[in-house]
């Protein structure tokens, strides 16, 4: 598996570097925007960690312009600010997870691991998701119920889009906890309770089973 890290921090560009290289990953490094647009675009990499506070051209044009051209290699941003706006920015950018500076170096290896085997799972897949009236676009980012389209903050998205793509499957709460909020999130698990129950108000009820003691299951009314 190869990574390439788009970081003008050097000294931290080359911890993480050592780190993810110890872990068996082939890393390369570059410090500056645009180099790290023109090495991306080059489509040999499976996994980019990108900063946003970039020379030459910040982390969110990066990432919309590899989207914009196609380029659907999983992305994982790094930022030192903070703050529900910036990740909604950057996940509306195409980005697919969000890392706030100072960050654990163990959590940092759980996205990447997380980050590669969603990859892995999801090549070559459809990324229309069809479950009776309800299509959900996790590539444009849309949700459909019947003819009218419903619209979704993007933690709301986040939570549908792990349900749908393992419709009929339970998925519990610490899955969706880790993957929609952060590995070290210590706020009150209930807020997947409160999600779902937004995401049921929004479309129908019945579309979303609580499986009492492991989770939730989206699957077709009956």
């Amino acid at each position: 598996m190869s990574v390439l890290i788009v970081e003008d921090e050097k000294r931290l560009a080359l911890s993480l570097a050592r780190g993810l290289t110890a872990e068996g990953y082939a890393v390369d490094v570059v410090h500056d925007g645009r180099e790290g647009l023109h090495r991306a675009s080059e489509g040999s990499y499976d996994l980019v960690i990108l900063d946003i506070m970039l020379p030459g051209m910040n982390g969110y044009r990066v990432c919309s312009a590899l989207r914009a051209a196609g380029h659907d290699v999983p992305i994982l941003m790094l930022t030192a600010k903070d703050g529900e706006y910036d990740e909604a920015e950057g996940l509306d950018t195409g980005a697919d997870d969000y890392l706030t500076k100072p960050f654990s170096y163990v959590v940092l290896v759980a996205r990447v691991k997380a980050l590669l085997r969603r990859g892995r799972q999801g090549a070559g897949a459809s990324p229309v998701h069809v479950l009776g009236d309800l299509k959900v676009d996790t590539a444009a980012r849309r949700v459909f119920l019947g003819d009218d389209e419903v619209t979704f903050t993007t933690k709301e998205f986040a939570v549908l889009e792990q349900l749908v793509t393992r419709a009929g499957e339970v998925v519990s709460k610490a899955e969706i906890l880790e993957h929609v909020w952060d590995f070290a999130y210590e706020g009150d698990p209930n807020i997947v309770e409160v999600y779902v129950s937004t995401l049921r108000r929004k479309l129908r009820a019945g579309l979303i089973r609580t499986v009492r003691g492991a989770g939730y299951r989206l699957e077709a009314e009956r």
